[in-house]
């Protein structure tokens, strides 16, 4: 009686026998490649500072900081840390083409934003007017590439003059910091008046999600240290446990979303920093696209 063992690598050498085999009728030219999700995209420029930056989790001790701890100014970040880097398929990226014919997980909004014709496939004409504007606005690799970055891009440069045109922040006497999570964009404002903002951030991915509702700022730590993870969160301010608008030392523009908190670029986490008190409002709605 022949083992299960032997019977199975049987199949698996004719499997392979047939594979191996030549085509029996000549096929047409494949068609360019479709990404897969988001996770399937790698940046297309190499970043070293590039790291799934660990937020706190817990809420902090609260303490009262010394003088002299107030007066220390966080670090800069390194140059480049927080430039446009596009998510791109592998195999562009490597290739370093100048034009890509892969069509981007954000081709539609993309054609519509640029006032192209919608399909959702990509053309050599959609990439040339991708790729005109991701060298306008500093997004590299300038490929044409339909990417999360070019769309998130889209999406700030439709909010600066408005960012509440839709209502979803309320408008109080007092101020709000409005935490939009759809469009990955937080800002300030007093009445009808934004006073920050709008500008970019990174809220929290699926199993780590900022939470949505009404918060109050109780807590504002200028050089806080994640006690869990021993990572720097300069300029926090804590809103929700251990959920805080804070900045971080590397990318914000990352298919991968924060551990709850809503992350900064250094320059914009020092503003806010000036702009909101103890005791502010904060509203978070929303989800972050893949959390």
């Amino acid at each position: 009686m022949i083992s299960r063992r032997i019977a199975h690598r049987g199949v698996a050498v004719l499997l392979a026998a047939a594979t191996a085999l030549p085509a029996a009728t000549a096929v047409a030219e494949p068609a360019p490649p479709a990404p897969g999700p988001e996770a399937q995209l790698v940046p297309g420029v190499y970043q070293p500072w590039q790291a799934d930056t660990p937020d706190q989790v817990l809420a902090p001790q609260v303490y009262v900081p010394s003088a002299a701890e107030e007066a220390v100014e966080p670090v800069e970040a390194a140059p480049g840390a927080y430039d446009l880097v596009e998510y791109v398929p592998l195999s562009d990226a490597v290739a370093r083409i100048s034009c890509t014919r892969s069509r981007g997980p954000y081709q539609r909004q993309v054609e519509r934003w640029l006032k192209l014709k919608v399909d959702g496939k990509q053309s050599k004409a959609d990439c040339k007017v991708i790729r005109a504007f991701q060298v306008r606005e500093k997004i590299k690799p300038a490929i044409g590439f339909a990417g999360p970055v070019t769309w998130s891009r889209m999406q700030y440069l439709s909010a600066r003059k408005n960012p509440n045109a839709a209502k979803k922040c309320p408008v109080r006497t007092y101020r709000v910091a409005c935490v939009d999570q759809a469009r990955q964009i937080t800002w300030v404002q007093k009445g009808k008046k934004v006073v920050f903002g709008p500008v970019p951030m990174r809220s929290g991915r699926a199993g780590y999600r900022t939470r949505t509702g009404w918060f109050k700022v109780y807590w504002k730590h200028k050089n806080h240290v994640s006690t869990l993870y021993h990572q720097p969160m300069p300029y926090a301010q804590f809103f929700s446990g251990g959920q805080a608008f804070h900045a971080v030392y590397g990318s914000i523009f990352t298919t991968v979303g924060s551990m709850g908190c809503v992350n900064l670029r250094l320059g914009d986490a020092r503003k806010l920093w000036g702009v909101l008190k103890k005791g502010d409002r904060v509203h978070v709605w929303g989800r972050r696209p893949g959390a």
